[in-house]
């Protein structure tokens, strides 16, 4: 075979390749930059502000207290700003990694199937397995830069390079194998939202393993059944084992192996799981435009809500024992509040600290649903709503105002939730004073809102990381601008120095309608855009 026949035969595959990695990496620069981040400023905060001033056996009575291990793992080398580091964050960001890689392998393979581009691409030299394994190569190199990215960060900061290098090994080993799991998913379901939620419930158990492993010790095997779980029995920083690093390649291997199998033995648009195809109307809420929005967003709201509310109902439940843990270590909630969370000496100032982060999650379920109103249009699912005679701005200000009814629901559900798990156990924590908290924080979760509404308008590629800024980028500007002493005209830039710590204190009300003029100014720039743009698709 002559040279220029061999290129001729490659150039399909290589071309197939730049396309993956193009469609692949923002949200690869996105979670990369998130958990890198998160995991140096916890190492750095560690080593230039909590060591050598806290009790290490203090943490660790804290640490032990089982509904702690069921969130954070089981406590291990805390002394260790490396083995800190990943007690602390360590859940968090392969759980970020997990979502991320699984959304990114249901779309760039069901969802570019559904959407029929990849008939175009099949006309040729390509199969179906071309494309799939050089969409699972190019997940695989995204999570070796998340790993390596984090497992830098954690060097960099001054930890044992061999923690970093075994945690960096499960953060790449978490992230490829929930990638395989989409992937796999992809094939046996026949839409992308079937093969998401398949792949999500995957996550979801996971985790739920991986708290039951740490949570009851006679359960503790069931580390090994969940790439959660593997992650924590490695034990960087401490016994750095390499026997669960080797085993959570399996986890890798064997899902993208099965998808690719698969893919040879099913047609485009076909699935190895045949769902009905037909079934009784659901005409229900589609009379008004009102009504269908509000259709669409009921189940993700839902699915918001759940989680939302049982991670405040647990966090209300260790109130008590968190207050037990202040009283008896000063010197702890001293130092918390030069990283940005003061008060946590009381049941108020504890939840208002809680309900500051809670603007992360609401924020970004304002962000998902615009970003999702912007796929279904780019998908042309509302090509029926634009050929009516309804006005843009109708369309996009009923979506907007179901989107903040959502978030509304979120927060309610948050602060009841919390109360209810401080009655359970009998922390000082009224329900008046978590709704009020909660709400506190609705402007700070709507700027979310604006963002991604603005991107909408002007720049609807990229509304969900737009969205995202001012909560998880004005978060961290936060958080690391009151850990370095930054000087006070950075530390206002995030929005989230202007909130008051409610219910501890009393609201900021001028703070909170400045942001709110931000919010309704971002809100009708984005929705003038829209309405003068092209339709996406």
């Amino acid at each position: 075979m002559s040279a220029s026949t061999a290129a001729s035969i490659l150039a399909p595959g290589r071309a197939a390749a730049r396309l993956a990695r193009r469609q692949a990496q923002r949200g690869v620069l996105f979670v990369t930059a998130i958990a890198a981040g998160m995991s140096a400023l916890v190492a750095f905060q560690y080593r230039t502000v909590f060591a050598g001033t806290i009790d290490t056996e203090a943490i660790r009575a804290l640490a032990e207290n089982p509904a702690i291990r069921v969130l954070f793992g089981a406590p291990l080398a805390l002394s260790d700003p490396g083995g800190f580091t990943v007690w602390r964050t360590g859940t968090p960001v392969l759980v970020l990694c997990g979502v991320w890689a699984l959304l990114a392998a249901t779309r760039l393979t069901r969802g570019e199937e559904d959407a029929g581009r990849w008939e175009l691409l099949l006309s040729g030299r390509l199969r179906s397995l071309d494309v799939l394994a050089r969409v699972t190569a190019t997940l695989w190199l995204a999570a070796a830069v998340i790993g390596a990215a984090v497992g830098t960060a954690l060097v960099l900061t001054g930890t044992d390079p061999l923690g970093a290098f075994l945690h960096a090994a499960c953060v790449f080993g978490t992230t490829a194998a929930f990638a395989g799991m989409g992937l796999l998913a992809a094939q046996l379901m026949p839409s992308r939202a079937a093969a998401t939620w398949l792949a999500s419930a995957a996550v979801g158990l996971s985790l739920l393993l991986r708290m039951l492993a740490d949570g009851v010790a006679g359960f503790a095997w069931v580390a090994w059944l969940t790439p959660f779980g593997l992650g924590a029995r490695t034990a960087p920083y401490a016994e750095n084992r390499v026997a669960p690093v080797l085993v959570l390649l399996l986890f890798v291997v064997v899902p993208a192996a099965c998808a690719l199998a698969l893919a040879q033995r099913r047609d485009i648009g076909g699935a190895v799981i045949a769902l009905s195809s037909t079934r009784a109307p659901r005409t229900r809420l589609l009379g008004s435009v009102p009504g269908f929005a509000i259709r669409r967003a009921v189940w993700p709201t839902a699915g918001w809500a759940l989680g939302i509310g049982a991670y405040c109902l647990l966090i209300g439940a260790l109130i008590s024992s968190i207050l037990e843990f202040m009283k008896e270590n000063p010197r702890f909630a001293e130092l918390a509040a030069t990283a940005g969370f003061g008060g946590l000496g009381s049941a108020t100032g504890f939840a208002a600290a809680i309900f500051a982060i809670l603007a992360l999650p609401a924020g970004g379920y304002a962000a998902s649903r615009i970003a999702t109103a912007v796929a279904d249009e780019k998908a042309r699912r509302w090509t029926a709503l634009h050929a009516l005679p309804l006005s843009r701005y109708r369309l996009a200000g009923v979506e907007i105002a179901i989107t903040a009814g959502g978030l509304l629901i979120l927060l309610i559900t948050a602060a009841v939730a919390m109360w209810a798990g401080a009655v359970l156990t009998g922390a000082p924590l009224t329900l008046g004073d978590a709704l009020a908290g909660a709400l506190n924080i609705a402007p700070v979760a709507l700027l979310a809102l604006g963002a991604a509404v603005l991107a909408s308008g002007w720049y609807p590629a990229a509304v969900s990381a737009i969205g995202a800024i001012p909560v998880v980028g004005g978060f961290l500007l936060d958080v690391t601008a009151q850990s370095t002493g930054a000087p006070r005209w950075i530390q206002q830039i995030s929005p989230f120095a202007h909130l008051a710590a409610v219910p501890d204190t009393a609201p900021d009300w001028g703070a909170s309608a400045t942001l709110v003029v931000v919010i309704i100014a971002a809100i009708a720039l984005g929705m003038y855009g829209y309405a003068r743009r092209d339709l996406e698709g």
